[in-house]
């Protein structure tokens, strides 16, 4: 791993967790669901939700996290793209009487972090549409700003 998880690449606050959530989900594996939105800023920023009542275990709601944030640090195509990224844990992750965090476990996580931020595809649509959006507005300020 990595390093810190510095707290400006970080989702901490309620509302910004809850403006990425109206978005649809752009992505999603078997165990996990990726939501995206454009952001003002020059790098992207990640948030992590894992439910107690899917994974009982802190440990394995840690490991997720964890499994979480360093596919989030080695995505090149993260890195420069202004998006506000959510990863929701979606379904159970195993339970309070099997072992927390086995290798099995960590296997899958792997896999499908990977899986989710290699969509580049995807996630530059979110973007072009946010510049449309954005333009289309422009266009309409300037035309009524002309009326009046």
């Amino acid at each position: 791993m990595t390093g810190n998880f510095e707290r400006t690449r970080r989702i901490v606050k309620t509302d910004e967790f809850s403006s990425v959530f109206r978005f649809r989900p752009v992505f999603k594996t078997d165990h996990l669901v990726l939501y995206a939105r454009p952001n003002s800023l020059s790098h992207a920023r990640l948030g992590v939700v894992a439910a107690k009542r899917l994974a009982p275990r802190a440990v394995t709601r840690n490991a997720v996290k964890r499994a979480v944030r360093e596919g989030f640090r080695q995505s090149a195509l993260l890195r420069t793209l202004g998006l506000d990224c959510v990863v929701r844990l979606s379904k159970s992750l195993g339970s309070k009487k099997e072992p927390a965090c086995t290798a099995d476990i960590q296997a899958v996580l792997f896999k499908e972090v990977v899986a989710l931020f290699a969509i580049p595809t995807k996630l530059n649509r979110i973007l072009e549409a946010d510049a449309a959006s954005a333009s289309l507005q422009g266009n309409q300020d300037s035309v009524s700003g002309v009326a009046e």
